[in-house]
């Protein structure tokens, strides 16, 4: 028989474990019971595409490299650019010799209504887990019934992606808050469509542009939101800027996203000057911000 651990010393391993766990969390971002939540950081961070449109068309795989070196690991496609004249193949191998990944792609709302079957292949072969449409025909700007007959198509397209692994989103514009017949047009849009289905890309910048207040959104469709576009503000909300230079306050926002490590989240800063200059700068904020 082994003789009896001393009170004390016993006390004392049980702190070192207990410690040991919560350093585990806290590297997790997660939280145990009623402890405090441990500070949270972004393990991942991605770039949408369409934040360095100008040097994407100069060069794709220069910029993809220069993209990698700043550090992000993740970026959002532009298939609505036809991907920089370039084909799944070419940036399937531009993507894996720089050692980035393609969580996403955004995609023209066509691209449901013609050969989806053969879209849903394609996002299988650059890795996506999501493909997002921004926003939708014009016809949309006068009746809400057309937005209504956009949300059936995409319960009809989504069902479809969810048999294949991928998930069909939808990422809000400023106008979209705008009332169409008197009726908010993206509260119709996901209201009227599964969730199941279909996902919500919030675009955190777009929402304040648009008059809304993304921690509302937040808090009424976090179970439908899986991926963010991260931006930032000026002052009376007139167009986007830096991410540490705007006016709302990213880490109260990313501090409430329930799961946030399980969510893509892509910085988009549309109007920088210069593109690559910004992006670097809005990614060591990102890097250097605890919540």
């Amino acid at each position: 028989m082994t003789n009896p651990i001393p009170r004390r010393s016993f006390l004392a391993a049980l702190g070192a474990g207990t410690m040991a766990a919560g350093t585990l969390l806290a590297c997790r971002g997660a939280s145990a019971g009623n402890a405090p939540r441990a500070a949270g950081r972004l393990d991942r961070i991605g770039l949408e595409l369409y934040a360095v449109r100008k040097a994407m068309k100069e060069n794709p795989e220069k910029t993809l490299a220069a993209i990698r070196a700043i550090g992000y690991t993740d970026v959002e496609l532009l298939w609505s650019f036809k991907n920089f004249d370039r084909s799944p193949q070419q940036v399937k191998a531009t993507l894996k010799a720089e050692g980035l990944t393609a969580t996403s792609a955004h995609m023209a709302p066509e691209t449901l209504l013609s050969e989806w079957s053969e879209s849903l292949r394609t996002a299988k072969t650059l890795g996506h887990q999501y493909l997002v449409v921004p926003s939708l025909p014009s016809e949309t700007k006068r009746s809400i019934n057309a937005w209504k007959i956009w949300a059936d198509r995409f319960n009809v397209a989504g069902e479809e992606a969810r048999r294949a692994g991928i998930w069909l989103a939808f990422h809000n514009e400023p106008d979209h808050l705008r009332k169409v017949e008197g009726e908010i047009p993206l509260d119709v849009f996901l209201a009227r469509t599964e969730p199941k289905f279909v996902r919500f890309q919030l675009d955190v910048g777009n929402m304040l542009m648009g008059g809304g207040d993304p921690m509302d959104y937040l808090n009424r469709y976090k179970d439908r939101i899986g991926t963010f576009h991260l931006k930032n503000v000026v002052a009376d909300r007139s167009k986007d800027t830096e991410l540490g230079a705007g006016t709302f306050n990213l880490r109260a926002f990313l501090a409430a996203v329930p799961e946030l490590a399980k969510k893509p989240c892509f910085v988009e800063q549309e109007g920088a000057a210069d593109e690559l200059a910004s992006a670097k700068t809005n990614f060591e904020y990102l890097r250097g911000l605890s919540f």
